[in-house]
């Protein structure tokens, strides 16, 4: 059996479990090219998860001020209230943004003017093309362009496309040097350690990336071979932010505040990266920036924990965001000639299925850690439709409100628990 690599499946093999360094803390910002990343936190780029409606719902869930505790992921927030200073798109394939038709170009680099600044990730092999795309990213008004070296998945890999480009620092060259005279916004690059143990490649990789005029660089510090298994080995990052004088980003296990000051600490990286760990703790941006203030403030680092309805708040919000995008697509597409009638029905029960296969996906995530969640994601699994998963959702919490008001020595869950399964 080929071995896919998802979400559900990158689990922590038994996590380190940091403590807050006394003095360490996550940078307050870094410069790439010509954009401020305030604070120096980046949302990584995930295959199938970080869509339009998931970055703006993890900037709401973001949302931050040294003096408000408030946990309200509804809020509207500006970008210097967020505590996730950069966000970036799902990877998208450069042979396929080049060919398809404007209209379709929209659909797959769409984003709102509160996601700023924002990366486009693209992923690919051909110079030429890579090129071309990067110019349609940067036409679309996206702050960052990123090139993609990083995902092990089997079907990228088998296109040279992800990590299958560490085999050939040549051809990388060849592509940094074609986006780079293609395109005058920031240019950036995630990859990881090498193929495997006998080929780490990341510190030359780094080295070239710079002397290419790359502005900053993101290293996940796994190899290939690894995938999401074992220890990210940070002493990597370290030796990268060693060799060069552009920006580095450190990526892998940060699972906590204290991860990430602790990467921090041990790596001196500019700013750190989050995959996992967002859709399990939306939280995860907001709690960093309390941790990081609390500690400046008052010598001791602290931050908030969600409630149960900080849950109810976060799911609900999201579920009823991916519902609203798809009637906003839909009021787009009703204004388009009759000609495409037939082909736009075939498209909205398509974006219906997947809006729904959403909410499942997540609602495994979201709920972890829930006193009765398995009943929910039941529930959830077994709705036809979006707006009968969000009945089911407000159904649950109406009924855990109920049971919380005449058990008020109830334990919460820990975040620990809530974000056990993700990074």
């Amino acid at each position: 059996m080929k071995k896919r690599y998802t979400l559900e499946q990158k689990k922590w093999d038994s996590p380190i479990e940091h403590a807050m360094p006394a003095h360490a803390r996550v940078p307050a910002s870094v410069t790439i090219g010509n954009i401020t990343i305030a604070p120096a936190t980046v949302l990584a780029p995930m295959a199938g998860v970080t869509d339009t409606v998931f970055r703006r719902f993890i900037k709401n869930a973001s949302q931050f001020s040294a003096d408000s505790a408030t946990t309200d992921v509804d809020a509207t927030q500006t970008n210097q209230q967020s505590g996730c200073g950069l966000i970036m798109t799902e990877f998208t394939s450069a042979d396929g943004l080049s060919r398809m038709r404007e209209t379709k170009r929209k659909r797959y680099l769409t984003y709102y003017d509160d996601e700023h600044p924002i990366s486009a990730q693209l992923f690919g092999s051909n110079p030429e093309t890579l090129a071309d795309s990067a110019r349609i990213v940067q036409d679309a008004g996206f702050d960052i362009v990123d090139l993609n070296l990083g995902c092990p998945a089997k079907r990228v890999v088998a296109c040279n496309g992800g990590s299958g480009l560490l085999k050939d620092l040549p051809q990388i060259e060849r592509i940094f040097k074609a986006i780079r005279a293609a395109v005058t916004i920031p240019f950036t690059v995630k990859f990881r350690m090498g193929w495997n143990d006998n080929h780490i490649v990341c510190v030359e990789l780094a080295k070239m990336a710079e002397d290419c005029g790359l502005n900053a660089c993101a290293l996940h510090a796994r190899t290939r071979e690894d995938g999401y298994t074992g220890q990210a080995r940070w002493e990597y990052i370290a030796a990268v932010k060693d060799a060069v004088r552009i920006p580095v980003i450190g990526n892998g296990d940060i699972r906590t505040p204290e991860d990430a000051a602790a990467m921090v600490e041990k790596t001196r990286c500019d700013a750190v990266m989050i995959g996992r760990t967002a859709p399990a703790n939306p939280w995860i941006f907001r709690q960093i920036a309390q941790y990081t203030a609390s500690k400046e403030a008052t010598g001791v680092g602290t931050y908030d924990q969600p409630t149960n309805e900080d849950r109810y708040r976060m799911i609900r919000t999201y579920f009823q965001m991916l519902v609203d995008e798809i009637a906003l697509e839909e009021a787009a597409e009703a204004a388009r000639a009759e000609a495409i009638i037939a082909q736009g029905q075939i498209a909205r029960e398509k974006r219906h299925r997947d809006a729904v296969g959403k909410m499942k996906q997540f609602a495994a995530w979201f709920t972890h850690g829930v006193p009765g969640g398995g009943a929910l994601r039941k529930q959830i699994f077994e709705s036809k439709n979006g707006n009968a998963v969000i009945a089911a959702v407000e159904d649950f919490f109406e009924g855990r409100t109920k049971i919380d008001a005449s058990s008020p020595t109830a334990e919460e869950p820990s975040l620990e628990a809530l974000g056990a399964g993700c990074d």
